[in-house]
């Protein structure tokens, strides 16, 4: 059997008297909210609520990241702007 007497049982100690304890049980639960601020997901918002999802070619998914990026665009900006592309050429639906 293994000897446990080497592992020492760590204690808390006592705690403070409630005069020393801090005043942070009386505050409230939930911080105040600050109405002018304005979080990341609130600025990445961009209102597109489906979802697309496709299997492409590692080459073609490398491509497609590489041209988002040169342009600053995210992919979905880049897929609006080929969509719009292709149907100015071919006509829309």
């Amino acid at each position: 059997m293994a000897d446990l007497s080497k592992f020492k049982k760590k204690t808390l100690g006592i705690p403070p008297a409630l005069s020393d304890a801090g005043d942070n049980l009386s505050a409230p639960e939930i911080a105040p909210v600050d109405d002018d601020y304005i979080d990341g997901r609130t600025k990445r918002k961009t209102g597109r609520t489906e979802q697309l999802a496709t299997r492409v070619t590692a080459q073609f998914h490398k491509k497609v990241k590489m041209l988002a990026a040169r342009d600053e665009l995210k992919i979905v900006e880049l897929l609006e702007k080929a969509i719009d592309l292709y149907e100015n050429k071919h006509g829309n639906i």
